[in-house]
């Protein structure tokens, strides 16, 4: 019960704390409607200098905050922020009697920064829940009892417990006498990796059979898991080209407009007989609130802060709104095979039986294969379904590095690979030897009787993925350290339009540095250690994230969590929904802008046309930009 008043507690407080967030423009707001209702009902009361200190106390709420960040901006040597145009035009509007209208523009300029942060924040969220569920507890062994605890508690010497299914959350050395591993994370390999006592168990393994007890070699902190959040954090940091351009291009043009703004004040003296400064000034102020650049500051990177938001909610995680621009220009997408295409999973894909019958084959082997805990085993165990019950099954042996050998119903049995027969001089077809495949090959009474092929399996979506490359005009290649008779068999049975084997991770660095020479864009899918090189030199590098290795998640620029390759295709959708929401933000701000400042400084548009033209405009960018994470890909 005490967990349950810890929640309640921390969810009270969040609601508190957004209800502080909104409170000052709440206030604001019901100050300033009720100072323009007395205005206009002419209330004996509301006279000067009431109404000044009515509408001072409405600004103050909102206003202040902006005030101090401009003169912040001042004394860091940057006169000419967004902070210092909306300061200027609503303390001029106070100093010509608009009090309404300056309360109006600071108002609705803060009520756009707070959908702006709103928005951002909930976009940081879903990215953080979606690498929050990678291991955040252990079972660990102190005192001879068992203790369930968070992997930064755990200390070097300790001794944790893994249960068969679950993921190695720290780097340590096996204690038990054997266990295998799904390594296919950390090496790029489909095969299963049984590791003997004292051999080293690295953090993202996969226990797969038996419970394995491991010592902790090294802290939390000090593995790359720990840092992914922090990359998170400094995801929002890298600007796309668009954000940075608008940053730049802000910065010539404000100086620009304020001296534009005072131009229109001043000029006029010269050339009008009957000058009246307030109405010119009136202008410039109309002017300077129209020219805030803040529907682009705002909705630009918001824009991408919803095309994150948008993939984040498909399982796919990009570290930058940069990343984004990217997978607009993409023409080329270079993937790995194991983990990538392939679920790293072996399963039964052929049986092949001689002097006995297909099914008698099945039983017998996977009786004795039970006993074993080895995947292979289990693969054919799995394969067998109930067949192989009830079958009596005695002197099983374990033959290291060849197989096992046992009595099944009173016959002599050996199931292994090919060296196991060699070593007990059985003769047996000699042609499987140059099967590229994992294969077991079975003996009854010392004589040759059949084998099965294992390997490992296409993911259901995989044509899918490949499918929508192409329709995209995607050119697509596979990179893989497999034998080549598998590669090419998996590249013809995928469509994919060029493929290579037998290749190491320097080879698979030269094959992608040759297609960037020929001036493509690439992105490169992978899922292993071995492949975060080749992830770096990519334009931009797709990690697989469920089983994917820590060192190519951290060296990815984007994660597709759920390891299905068809979310190549989503990535680059959610690319391209992103950048046109942005470019329709950038003309809508662009135009509505235009068209108001040539009706300011005419004369024409007041402030509170001036209030529509710069926060209406911003608001209507900041809906558009949120729309995408409304958006289906």
């Amino acid at each position: 019960m005490e967990h349950d008043h810890r929640e309640i507690g921390h969810a009270h407080h969040h609601e508190q704390s957004n209800f502080c967030t909104y409170l000052p423009a709440i206030v604001s707001f019901t100050l300033l409607v009720s100072g323009i209702i007395f205005e206009q009902t002419e209330a004996s009361f509301f006279r000067y200098p009431i109404n000044l200190i009515w509408f001072l106390l409405a600004y103050a709420f909102v206003g202040l905050k902006v005030n101090f960040e401009a003169l912040k901006e001042i004394r860091h040597g940057n006169v000419f922020s967004e902070f210092f145009l909306m300061s200027i035009a609503t303390i001029g509007a106070f100093l010509i009697g608009e009090y309404s209208e300056g309360v109006a523009v600071m108002l609705f300029y803060s009520i756009g920064e707070l959908f702006q942060d709103a928005a951002v924040e909930r976009a940081q969220k879903s990215i953080k829940a979606l690498l929050d569920i990678r291991p955040d507890k252990v079972t660990v062994i102190r005192n001879g009892e068992l203790f369930v605890v968070k992997p930064s508690e755990v200390k070097i010497g300790e001794i944790i417990q893994v249960k068969p299914g679950e993921k190695v959350a720290l780097d340590g050395e096996l204690i038990s006498q054997s266990a295998s591993f799904n390594t296919s994370a950390l090496t790029g390999e489909s095969k299963p990796d049984t590791k003997n006592k004292g051999e080293k168990i690295l953090a993202g393994m996969i226990n797969l059979q038996i419970l394995a007890d491991v010592k902790v070699t090294a802290l939390f902190k000090d593995s790359k898991l720990s840092r992914i959040l922090t990359m998170v954090q400094e995801a929002t940091a890298k600007k796309s080209k668009t954000q940075l351009f608008i940053s730049k291009f802000a910065k010539i043009y404000t100086p620009i407009v304020v001296f534009l703004a005072i131009g229109i004040v001043f000029l006029p003296y010269l050339f009008i007989e009957n000058y009246v400064f307030n109405d010119w000034l009136y202008r410039g102020l109309v002017f300077l609130v129209i020219s805030c650049p803040c529907a682009l500051v705002i909705s630009i990177p918001l824009g991408y802060f919803g095309g994150i938001g948008l993939a984040s909610r498909n399982g796919i995680l990009f570290k930058g709104g940069n990343y984004l621009d990217v997978m607009t220009k993409v023409d080329t997408v270079v993937m790995d095979k194991t983990g990538t295409l392939t679920k790293g999973v072996f399963q039964v894909q052929k049986v092949v039986s001689e002097g006995i019958s297909e099914e008698e084959l099945i039983k017998i082997t996977a009786s004795l294969e039970s006993k074993s805990t080895h995947p292979i085993a289990n693969a054919i165990v799995q394969f067998a379904k109930e067949s192989y019950k009830n079958v009596s099954v005695e002197n099983v042996e374990e033959i290291s590095g060849h197989g096992l050998s046992g009595k099944i119903d009173g016959k002599n049995v050996l199931a292994g690979n090919a060296k196991l027969l060699q070593k007990f001089q059985i003769d047996y077809d000699k042609t499987i030897d140059s099967n590229p495949e994992t294969i077991v090959v079975v003996a009854i009474e010392n004589k040759y009787a059949g084998y099965f092929i294992i390997a490992d399996e296409i993911k259901e979506d995989a044509k899918d993925a490949i499918s929508r490359l192409h329709q995209m005009n995607i050119k697509t290649v596979m990179l893989s350290g497999d034998k080549q008779s598998i590669v090419d068999k998996i590249s013809k049975e995928l469509n994919i339009d060029s493929a290579f084997g037998n290749l190491l991770p320097e080879n698979k660095v030269e094959k992608v540095q040759e297609l960037k020479n020929q001036g493509r864009t690439i992105v490169f899918v992978g899922d292993g250690v071995n492949d975060a090189p080749v992830i770096a030199l990519a334009d931009a590098g797709i990690a697989m994230g469920g089983l994917g290795s820590d060192a190519t998640i951290e060296t990815a620029d984007i994660v597709i969590q759920n390891d299905q390759p068809s979310k190549i295709a989503t990535s680059i959708k959610v690319g391209k929904l992103t950048r046109k929401i942005v470019m329709q933000n950038i003309a809508l701000a662009f135009g509505v802008k235009v068209i108001v400042l040539i009706l300011g400084a005419g004369g024409i548009a007041t402030l509170w046309e001036a209030v529509f033209a710069d926060v209406g405009v911003a608001l209507l960018a900041i809906l558009n930009a949120v729309r995408i994470q409304k958006m289906k890909v």
